[in-house]
């Protein structure tokens, strides 16, 4: 007889299988996206702006992509819609448990990047504050009524006006990362829901020249954040690390910030 936890996870992949039939193919070459696959996981550099699963503002997503893939796929995890960057996926219910327990008890080491404004100096920083969930579907620190998280903090490399951040998330609430920098007073760049700024080169480009009757946008259209790797188990019991590089925009972000500090 399975253990509870995972009879509850079994069922759960199952539920989520038999939907199949009503996901649209998104318009992804999905084998362009892995990262790493063995014949019980498959994980992938997501993209920004495509949701991990159906939302309702679209029916392209990630799942549907997996699943054309493969027809038993199931994330173990979800990335926020702009947030670019690694993620596992189960080819079947054994894999799915396996994942889901690991997550589930902490044991998956997750980092992400991220661009925040300042210059910040953290050296493995230990944020420590409750998070509540708003009907808004924003979050806030609340240390009556907010869930336990934590996540760790160190500046990777400072420039003359933003910094690039290592954070190590403990817990996995939502908005986590997000809302614990801008609790240190750190936005993530292009954040505006929880106090970032959007990245304008003109901001930080001597003898930048915009063109008449053309207005400015920004470098990234989106925040500048990206999981940037998984350490795990894998179902034969060796420890996997995976890292998923850059995408395009972010690269762009850090380039310029790199010839421009």
């Amino acid at each position: 007889m399975l253990n509870p936890n995972l009879q509850k996870t079994t069922n759960q992949f199952l539920k989520s299988v038999s939907f199949k039939t009503s996901l649209k193919t998104p318009k992804l070459n999905f084998q362009d996206t892995i990262l790493f696959e063995d014949n019980d996981l498959v994980l992938v550099n997501k993209p920004p702006f495509l949701s991990t699963l159906e939302d309702r503002n679209t029916r392209e997503n990630l799942l549907a992509a997996a699943r054309d893939y493969i027809s038993t796929a199931q994330v173990c995890h979800r990335l926020d819609k702009d947030t670019s960057g690694v993620l596992a996926i189960a080819k079947h219910p054994e894999a799915y448990r396996h994942m889901s327990m690991q997550f589930e008890h902490r044991e998956v080491s997750k980092c992400y990047h991220a661009v925040v404004d300042g210059i910040q100096n953290f050296q493995e920083t230990l944020v420590d504050e409750p998070i509540l969930k708003l009907d808004d579907g924003i979050v806030k620190i609340s240390r009556r009524e907010g869930k336990s998280a934590q996540t760790y903090f160190t500046s990777l490399k400072s420039y003359r006006t933003h910094t690039l951040m290592e954070c190590r998330p403990v817990t996995g609430r939502m908005h986590q990362i997000r809302i614990h920098l801008a609790f240190l007073g750190a936005p993530i760049t292009g954040d505006e829901v929880y106090g970032g700024k959007p990245f304008y080169l003109s901001a930080i480009k001597r003898g930048f020249n915009l063109k008449k009757l053309t207005e400015e946008q920004p470098l990234m259209k989106r925040m500048a954040l990206h999981a940037f790797s998984l350490q795990f188990v894998d179902l034969s019991g060796k420890t996997q690390k995976v890292e998923a590089p850059y995408p395009k925009d972010i690269q762009a972000l850090v380039r310029q910030l790199e010839l421009n500090t």
